[in-house]
């Protein structure tokens, strides 16, 4: 991945301290879910042998390599799950760089990654990081990363990507693709990649509109207070996350919610269950207006091309709905899913991303890029 590499088939020693592998190191890589209004706490039980069809699945079959990057500008040890892209002509070729939502984690494109890999036959490269107080992204020198402002955030995204593709001239173009928080993250890197001399060949975000995330807000104490607050096993959580409906294919889930939690101190001592939330979205609760508050002037002003993939059709807000009668964007609803679309049908929104990839990365002459007037 070193932007002096042309085709970028590795990631740089120097910068990235590689990862075992194996099956047993990435079944206990971590990933989140957000909350359901479902109320069924596979916590409350007491421990029973797991149920073969929620044991976990390794990541490591999803992506080529998995690794920490030192980034010292935001002080953290970001975790990243890359498979280069593989060209033929000595060119730089495309990366997708994806950012989960919140309570969320990289692991949770890893069967979207590999569909759409496969699909672009190696020409697009996928690169899926987990955020600060997420996965297993770590802070150095003592630091906290508690800040999970906006501004942080798409700080964060900016300097891991200077620091992955160091120089701008040699480096992939890139297709930015955000989940819900991650939408608002990878909308607002777009403009500072630019400043930056990267090439962006678009943006797409994935089932989240300004107007209904800020609506639905005032609700989000009552619908987390929907969710255990611990399970004895990580394969009560992906029980859990499947009963409630949290995320709908089950092999997305067994790879994907081992991220979510972490092992208790100590396990079973008050009622204390062997794993707790990663990242307990309650205390998140401060940032989550920053989040969504102008999402959607952002969107339409990125220049660049632009994706909208919902789970359903009733969600575009007053101004979204405007640009796209403008023709601003391109909108997509992937049917038969919720609000974890790209894990509930990552076939589907492979098809999506690569055929937009194809559109205005390679744009044929007198033909304009979505959302070009």
């Amino acid at each position: 991945m070193h932007a002096r590499i042309a085709k970028l088939p590795q990631l740089p020693p120097d910068l990235l301290e590689e990862e075992d592998a194996d099956e047993e190191s990435e079944a206990a890589d971590l990933i989140g879910a957000l909350p359901s209004l479902s109320i069924s706490s596979p916590a409350s039980r007491p421990p029973r042998t797991p149920n073969p069809a929620y044991i976990p699945i390794s990541g490591a079959s999803y992506f080529s390599e998995a690794v920490q990057v030192d980034v010292p500008a935001s002080k953290l040890d970001i975790r990243v799950y890359y498979t280069p892209p593989q060209t033929t002509d000595g060119s730089p070729g495309s990366v997708m760089v994806c950012h989960h939502g919140a309570g969320f984690a990289g692991l949770s494109f890893a069967l979207f990654a590999k569909e759409a890999t496969g699909l672009s036959k190696g020409e697009l490269g996928v690169l899926s990081i987990d955020a600060r107080r997420h996965g297993k992204t770590l802070p150095i020198e003592g630091s906290s990363d508690e800040d999970l402002s906006l501004e942080i955030l798409v700080q964060d995204l900016n300097n891991l990507l200077q620091v992955v593709f160091p120089d701008p001239a040699v480096a992939p173009s890139l297709l930015l693709v955000g989940h819900s928080m991650g939408g608002a993250v990878v909308v607002n890197t777009v403009p500072r990649l630019l400043e930056a001399k990267y090439r962006v060949s678009g943006v797409a975000v994935l089932d989240v509109v300004e107007g209904t995330a800020i609506d639905a807000l005032p609700h989000m104490p009552a619908v987390l207070n929907s969710r255990p607050e611990g399970f004895n096993s990580v394969s009560d959580a992906i029980e859990w996350h499947i009963t409630a409906h949290q995320i709908r294919n089950i092999t997305s889930a067994r790879v994907s919610v081992p991220s979510l939690v972490t092992p208790t101190p100590e396990p079973r001592a008050r009622g204390v269950r062997a794993f707790a939330w990663r990242t307990p979205l309650r205390t998140t609760g401060p940032y989550w207006e920053g989040w969504f508050r102008g999402l959607s002037a952002a969107f339409l002003a990125a220049r660049t091309a632009r994706l909208l993939v919902l789970a359903g059709t009733d969600r575009l807000d007053r101004e979204l709905m405007i640009g796209q009668m403008q023709g601003k964007f391109q909108m997509v609803v992937v049917p038969n899913t919720g609000h974890m679309l790209h894990e509930d049908d990552p076939e589907t929104l492979a098809r999506t991303l690569v055929e937009f990839w194809r559109r205005n990365e390679r744009v044929v002459v007198g033909i304009k890029r979505v959302g070009e007037l």
